[in-house]
C-alpha cells in the first residue's frame, strides 16, 4: 500500500492510518530530511527483530537508530548532559545522527551496545507519526544500490522493491541521496564518525 502525504500540511486521518499500522506491529516507509527509512514502533522488539534480519543488522555489533518528535523527548531514551542538550538544541530537528548511551526505557534489544543513536529529522510527517504513536520509531535507511539509486529516492519505486516487506510505503516526493551525519557522543570529545548532509552547528 503506498499513501501520499505532504511535508507542509500532513493529513491527520492519514497520520492516524499509520499509527495503526505501527501499533499493530506493521512496517512502515517515510520520508525523512535525508534518505527514505524503514522502520517500526522502536519498543515492539518483534518487529525491531523483524527489520534487523530484513535488513541483515546484528544489534550485538550494530547501532541501532530512532527518531524522536521532539527535543524533549530524548533524555526519556538516551543519557544527555547539559552541553551536549544544548549542541543538540542548536542542531536539531537537522540531518544528524547523535549516537548517546541508551537508558532503561529502551528494550534489551538496544542495551548490547548499550548505545543509541538518536534523530530528529526536519520533516514534519515522520515527526507527526511519532507524536501521534507515543513512541519512538526504529530507523533504518531505504537500502541503496548505486546502480539503482531511484529505489531509494523515487516512492513509486520504492514500493515497488519494497512493497511486499513494508505494510505502508508514505510517499512524501523524492528524497535525497545523501545520509545523515553521525555524530559519537559517547566520550568527552565528540568525533564525527559519518559526513552526510549535516553540517554541525557548534
Amino acid at each position: 500500500m503506498i499513501i501520499k502525504l505532504y511535508n507542509e500540511n500532513p493529513n491527520p486521518r492519514e497520520i492516524d492510518r499509520v499509527v495503526s499500522i505501527l501499533r499493530d506491529g506493521g512496517i512502515v516507509i517515510y520520508p525523512t530530511d535525508t534518505l527514505y527509512g524503514m522502520g517500526c514502533d522502536a519498543l515492539n522488539v518483534r518487529a525491531v527483530e523483524r527489520i534487523c534480519d530484513l535488513k541483515g543488522i546484528n544489534p550485538q555489533k550494530s547501532n541501532l537508530s530512532i527518531i524522536c518528535n521532539d527535543m524533549s523527548a530524548i533524555s526519556e531514551y538516551a543519557k544527555v548532559n547539559t552541553p551536549m542538550f544544548k549542541l543538540m538544541k542548536r542542531n536539531l530537528p537537522g540531518p544528524f545522527t547523535f549516537i548517546l548511551p541508551t537508558t532503561s526505557s529502551l528494550p534489551k534489544i538496544y542495551k548490547n551496545k548499550k548505545t543509541v543513536g538518536i534523530r530528529v529529522p526536519d520533516n514534519n510527517i515522520i515527526r507527526e507519526i511519532v507524536a501521534h504513536l507515543g513512541n519512538p520509531v526504529l530507523n533504518t535507511t531505504v537500502k541503496i544500490d548505486d546502480d539503482e539509486i531511484e529505489y531509494s529516492t523515487d516512492p513509486e519505486l520504492i514500493h515497488e522493491k519494497w512493497g511486499e516487506i513494508a505494510t505502508i510505503v508514505i510517499d512524501g516526493g523524492i528524497g535525497g541521496t545523501e545520509p545523515s551525519t553521525v555524530v559519537d557522543c559517547t566520550s568527552d570529545e565528540l568525533i564525527i564518525t559519518r559526513q552526510g548532509k549535516g553540517v554541525l552547528n557548534f
